[in-house]
């Protein structure tokens, strides 16, 4: 798509809540794919009075495409700004404004313009960052949880509650992963593939046990790239994958997704706490004892991190991902030890 004019000097206005009449503008690409695509655009924005002023802008464009399980994501983000689902955000955590969107129905395209929010991101949050992240994630989930706003019950376009039990079934169901990890030639040591047969051996009942948890409005993407740190609170971006889901979901994304390897169980025992603590403000959780979360770990991002060491191109790709299998098996003995509370 190229940048339109009209739609520029709208999104404009809104920002700056006058009447734009003119704007130069230069992009700088942020992220992008074959699906989707995310500019900062920057440059001087002209209003009524004739004042003249710098702006700083985000334009993401998003073409159809199929997610398995949930084929309406493409658009969900684009859906889900139509909503009053910001009046749920606290200054602590939120999504950036959205000034303005289109939808192109003859192209199954959407455009958002948004506020860029500058700060730490990535591999770049400390610790102290995740384990803020997971107690405003808590706080956020717990309200809305105990005070049921209206506007969940509008939200047509979210991924469903077993999004996550089908993916892993999906991914278990998979011969190139499934037998790969009780193979001969498996080069995992014994404990790591041992993880995955007693997983499996136990799903039902671990999946029973999960369903037990919570219902909460879950991002389903909160991995770091998708958090930004500035002034001591969270934004958070990219919601198309968001959903319902069960309670600690989110938390298996932060610790597992893309993860710090070094730090890894470190923020295991920092997050899982720090998340319950928050949700436990506002709504009753189950007892920590009976958290689930190194479960969701493994069923999440287990063999989607066999997936990518039998994908990766070298040998160092290879060993990230099977020290992440590594790390995940370790949690185990602090899961069943139960963590401790602050």
């Amino acid at each position: 798509m190229t940048i339109n004019n009209k739609s520029l000097h709208l999104a404009l206005s809104q920002l700056f809540q006058t009447t734009i009449i003119d704007a130069d503008c230069q992009s700088t690409q942020l992220q992008g794919g074959t699906v989707g695509n995310v500019q900062l655009l920057t440059g001087h924005a002209t209003m009524a009075d004739g004042e003249n002023r710098p702006y700083r802008i985000v334009w993401k464009t998003q073409k159809k495409w199929e997610r398995y399980g949930d084929p309406q994501s493409w658009r969900r983000e684009y859906d889900l700004y139509a909503t009053d689902l910001g009046s749920t955000f606290a200054p602590s955590f939120r999504w950036p404004q959205c000034y303005h969107a289109e939808m192109n129905a003859e192209e199954d395209a959407f455009e958002l313009w948004m506020e860029y929010i500058e700060g730490v991101t990535g591999l770049d949050l400390t610790g102290d960052m995740y384990e803020q992240a997971a107690l405003e994630l808590g706080r956020y989930q717990g309200r809305l949880y105990a005070e049921q706003p209206a506007v969940l019950r509008s939200l047509a376009n979210l991924s469903h509650a077993d999004l996550m039990k089908n993916t892993y079934l999906h991914y278990r169901s998979w011969p190139l992963v499934y037998d790969y990890v009780r193979s001969k030639d498996c080069a995992f040591p014994k404990p790591v593939s041992q993880m995955f047969i007693d997983i499996d051996a136990h799903a039902d009942e671990i999946l029973a046990r999960i369903e037990r948890l919570p219902l909460v409005l879950c991002h389903r993407d909160f991995w770091v790239t998708n958090l930004i740190y500035k002034d001591g609170s969270f934004a958070v971006i990219d919601w198309d994958t968001s959903g319902w889901g069960r309670m600690g979901e989110d938390i298996a994304s932060l610790i597992a997704d893309e993860a710090d390897t070094d730090h890894m169980v470190d923020y295991y025992k920092r997050c899982v706490p720090a998340y319950y603590r928050g949700f436990a403000e506002y709504a009753e959780a189950p007892p920590l004892s009976e958290q689930c979360v190194y479960e969701l770990i493994v069923l999440m991002f287990g063999y989607r991190l066999v997936e990518w060491y039998l994908h990766a191109e070298d040998e160092e790709s290879k060993t990230k991902h099977l020290q992440a299998l590594e790390k995940i098996h370790e949690m185990k003995r602090i899961a069943f030890g139960v963590l401790e509370t602050k």
